[in-house]
């Protein structure tokens, strides 16, 4: 099982890092550990920035196939005038429609202010969605005051999540068929 965490965060090492690792990790512990634990992955779009629009970018070239080669990815961006960041908007344009088929995606979006909650299902998720990802639960919003003690948020955001999420990747009780 393949994780990767997408970071949108034009700033490097940022908070919305730290989140998207978090909800990363927390999904793969609820997926088991053992021989066949989760790896996760993470990639940071601010240090391919520079590359962002260079089509040939072989760098990119191997990001993208990596993301859609995997089986559970977060894409995490901060609120930037209500909606994602170009960064990430510029990545996922690298994908042809249903460039992502077959991806499980978790949107994670941060942000100053509750009255932007609804830019992770409003705006990212259709996005993914339209690119053919499978995007089984609702998003998760964390607002900037959660970030210090931000385990609890990921955690009781992660118990409705983590069924939905299990069944979609077709993985132990909550396998299509079996109610969680």
């Amino acid at each position: 099982m393949k994780i990767v965490a997408v970071v949108g965060n034009p700033k490097p090492r940022s908070r919305t890092l730290g989140v998207a690792t978090t909800v990363a990790q927390t999904l793969a512990d609820g997926l088991g550990g053992g021989p066949t634990a989760p790896t996760i992955s993470v990639i940071e779009l601010a240090d391919h920035a520079a590359e962002m629009f260079s089509w040939e970018s072989a760098p990119l070239g191997t990001l993208t196939d990596q993301v859609a080669g995997s089986d559970l990815v977060v894409f995490a961006s901060p609120t930037y005038k209500g909606a994602y960041t170009g960064l990430l908007k510029a990545f996922l344009d690298r994908y042809p429609s249903d460039g992502l088929h077959g991806v499980v995606a978790v949107p994670v979006m941060t942000g100053a202010a509750a009255v932007h909650a609804l830019a992770v299902e409003v705006h990212l998720r259709p996005l993914l969605v339209d690119l053919g990802a499978t995007v089984p639960t609702r998003g998760l919003y964390v607002l900037e005051s959660q970030l210090g003690d931000l385990e609890p948020v990921v955690q009781a955001w992660s118990v409705q999540a983590d069924p939905l999420i299990r069944r979609a990747l077709g993985v132990g009780d909550a396998a299509p068929g079996n109610d969680p």
